[in-house]
């Protein structure tokens, strides 16, 4: 199977990793972050993966440069993820905010499960001809 690193013609920065721009047999791995990029390095050693390391200055941000060779893509692609879940914040930071929102979609998803169990049951009353069973009146 091809490698997606190849695949890259354009950096739209949804990645943190692109093709080398004159050696095609390495990955070049970019963070803005000096701890990402200090526990990406630690990882890269535990892992005896060789790697050539360099920063890069490009709109007043400085950012640390990491060429890997190909073979060790998919070691290199798990390292990446479990550093950026390292420093991942949450996406509600508030605790608070947090389970308020779980409790609140939680409601939500109650009442709606309680208001189609409530219109099957109406529904369940009516018969062929759209007449309510027992006489019963339907409320709109």
């Amino acid at each position: 199977m091809d490698n997606p690193v190849d695949h890259t013609i354009i950096d739209l920065g949804f990645v943190n990793y692109v093709q080398h721009p004159t050696n095609p047999n390495y990955i070049v791995y970019r963070f803005a972050d000096i701890n990402r990029a200090n526990s990406f390095e630690e990882a890269l050693k535990e892992q005896s993966i060789w790697f050539e390391k360099d920063s890069e200055q490009k709109r007043s941000k400085e950012y640390f440069l990491f060429g890997i060779h190909k073979r060790d893509y998919k070691k290199t692609e798990k390292i990446n993820y479990s550093v950026e879940a390292k420093h991942k914040k949450p996406f509600i930071p508030t605790k608070f905010l947090r389970y308020g929102l779980m409790l609140f979609s939680a409601t939500v998803m109650l009442l709606a499960i309680i208001g189609y169990c409530k219109q099957q049951n109406k529904l369940s009353r009516i018969n062929e001809t759209g007449q309510l069973i027992n006489n019963e009146k339907l409320s709109e």
